[in-house]
């Protein structure tokens, strides 16, 4: 019988065990049942060290950089690179090209595993100390004089890194200069460790 003297007492606790184990069931058959759904769309992605990956880098960064006319032709993937180690669960460290300011590990959802024979190794854009990609000065093209109220400003026709060719644009000397300072010091201070 239930734990109480009084047997009205026992029986409302006997039903309320019973509504509670019920209630048990149809919760763990519930969660069973959304693990199960869930899992349908989930693949297992293991790689083993040595194998060849691409690397997803977050599409909202490549904004900073340049305009894209189609984000759709923009590329999704950068690589492929060898895995260096497996670390925890879910990430992995990449063997990324020497001289890359991106964070070496990654997790599984941000890689994909490379089908075929090892292509040439692509280039990792350079990125600044937030994370965005890295605007740096390849090419000066043209230089001429605009007149900006009773003044006239030197503005420069610049081919920027990680951007395509047709993607120069004109900056003013002032602004170039600080461009390159920046750059000059952030490298200086980068290969000193």
């Amino acid at each position: 019988m239930g734990a109480s003297v009084v047997a009205k007492v026992d029986r409302s606790l006997q039903q309320r065990e019973a509504a509670r184990r019920l209630l048990k069931f149809h919760l763990k058959r519930a969660q069973d049942r959304m693990r199960q759904q869930a899992e349908k769309h989930r693949t297992d992605r293991k790689f083993e060290v040595g194998d060849l990956v691409y690397l997803k880098l977050q599409p909202y960064r490549q904004h900073t950089v340049r305009r894209i006319l189609n984000q759709k032709l923009s590329p999704k993937c950068f690589g492929p690179f060898k895995v260096e180690a497996r670390v925890g669960r879910v990430a992995y460290r990449l063997q990324l090209p020497q001289g890359s300011k991106v964070h070496p590990t990654f997790h599984v959802s941000q890689l994909k595993k490379h089908v075929g024979a090892a292509p040439v190794q692509a280039e990792l854009p350079l990125v600044d100390a937030h994370g965005a990609w890295a605007k740096e000065p390849v090419k000066i093209f043209e230089k001429r004089m605009v007149r900006r109220g009773n003044r006239a400003v030197t503005k420069l026709l610049v081919e920027w890194t990680n951007s395509f060719p047709e993607d120069v644009t004109w900056e003013s000397f002032q602004q170039m200069k600080e461009t390159l300072y920046r750059s000059l010091r952030t490298r200086i201070y980068s290969s000193r460790g």
